[in-house]
């Protein structure tokens, strides 16, 4: 047992490397090949499809990971089943709503953000979340089965596509490009769906049932997850738009550049937070409490380690890697990604936060630390951008991430105390 559950760690881990490389590269193809004015709208219009995608589309990947083990755990399959079918509802949804954003935005995204070319783009942008929207729902069934490692796959099949996509559109030009993106987001969908089936048809059949009692704390639940992930929408993808809006598509180009840190950062943590959310959650449900503890400790202690060995090394580096991997006329983009790297190795310390509200099944938390996060964040980009661009709001993202650590600091004691009281 314990060697098959090395294997599949193991396989977590290639396979969600190779799905952030495989995506990295995606960015370095568009960045070589389109000009830096052109890549500029290429990161605004994926920025704006994200935005609206993670602000409208109901997130219940995590109230249908929390209740799935829940239920499972106590062989309740006709909730169970219930469950899945209310979520993917909700996805579908939630898809239409981001589609018809975009749809409204596209005329006048050129208005908005002071360039041309932009509103066929942002009409072809809007299939994103329509073809995205079912996607989380079937493969959280492969989490609830314990196969994260295929998961992983199917992340690296998905990002596999999408550098296809952007190698073969950027040939043609920026609508064509984002036109590629979307159909090979359909076919990863699609595939991803086939893969959750299955694996959900494992499960015993019975006939769906009510939530009954469950029907208000999962719907809290979803709405208090949908609240957070549309407050982390805002600093993923809202900060890069204001840097738009008030610095040009350009700067926002060179903050995507800046970015990479934060992306390779998040890669290193990735196999171990898909782990802790799946095997957390369902010791969390058992009762296992003092055990989740005592992970998120380790992880932290071992995350803080590797980031006082890798920034110093990665900072004197940085000039190097931009040219090498973006070429030389992303150089301006040095000093705001040296800022980012430091706001990267904060945030892979606290990565375990992601997936630890939830555990222990309070989403609350989560969209506490992300209205606090940006509250912070926002403003400063508005503020410091205008006079420094990307390096402005390179300086921002750090501001927010140290808060949003400390306050995740107070939070795990006090959430710590509580469980021990009550074991």
């Amino acid at each position: 047992m314990s060697s098959r559950l090395t294997w599949r760690r193991s396989a977590t881990a290639v396979g969600l490397y190779l799905a952030t490389a495989l995506g990295i590269l995606a960015t370095v193809v568009a960045a070589r090949s389109f000009s830096l004015t052109e890549f500029g709208l290429y990161a605004t219009v994926l920025a704006a499809a994200g935005f609206f995608q993670a602000l409208l589309d109901l997130t219940v990947e995590e109230s249908l990971t929390k209740y799935g083990f829940r239920y499972a755990t106590a062989e309740d399959w006709g909730r169970f089943r219930r469950l899945f079918r209310r979520a993917l509802e909700l996805k579908a949804a939630g898809g239409v709503l981001a589609a018809l954003a975009l749809l409204a935005l596209a005329p006048a995204a050129d208005w908005i953000f002071g360039a041309e070319g932009l509103t066929t783009p942002f009409l072809l942008a809007a299939g994103l979340p329509l073809a995205q929207a079912p996607e989380n729902v079937a493969t959280t069934a492969l989490l609830l089965r314990g196969r994260y490692d295929l998961r992983a796959a199917y992340q690296s099949f998905s990002m596999a596509l999408r550098l296809v996509a952007v190698t073969i559109g950027v040939g043609y030009g920026l609508s064509e490009t984002i036109a590629a993106v979307v159909i090979a987001q359909a076919v990863s969908t699609a595939a991803g769906g086939a893969v959750g089936i299955a694996a959900f048809r494992r499960f015993p059949r019975e006939p769906a049932a009510g939530l009954a009692d469950d029907r208000g704390a999962i719907l809290a639940f979803v709405l208090q997850s949908s609240a957070a992930t549309g407050l982390i929408s805002l600093r993923n993808a809202l900060a890069p738009l204001l840097l738009g809006v008030v610095s040009g598509p350009t700067q926002v180009g060179l903050f995507r550049i800046a970015q990479a840190p934060q992306t390779g950062f998040n890669a290193a943590s990735a196999p171990v937070r898909l782990i802790l959310l799946t095997e957390q959650t369902r010791d969390w449900e058992r009762g296992n409490r003092e055990r989740v503890l005592v992970g998120v400790r380790r992880y932290t202690v071992v995350a803080a380690a590797l980031s006082l060995v890798l920034v110093p090394l990665f900072w004197w580096l940085m000039p190097d890697l931009i040219e090498l991997v973006f070429e030389a006329r992303y150089l301006p983009a040095t000093d705001a990604a040296r800022i980012v790297l430091i706001a990267a190795a904060v945030q892979l310390t606290v990565g375990w936060s992601k997936s630890f509200p939830t555990s222990i099944g309070r989403p609350g938390l989560r969209l506490l630390t992300a209205a606090i996060e940006t509250a912070v964040l926002l403003p400063l980009v508005l503020v410091l951008a205008i006079e420094w661009g990307a390096t402005g709001a390179a300086v921002a993202l750090l501001a927010a991430a140290l808060v949003y650590a400390l306050v995740w600091a107070v939070l795990y004691v006090r959430v710590a105390r509580a469980a021990r009281a009550s074991s």
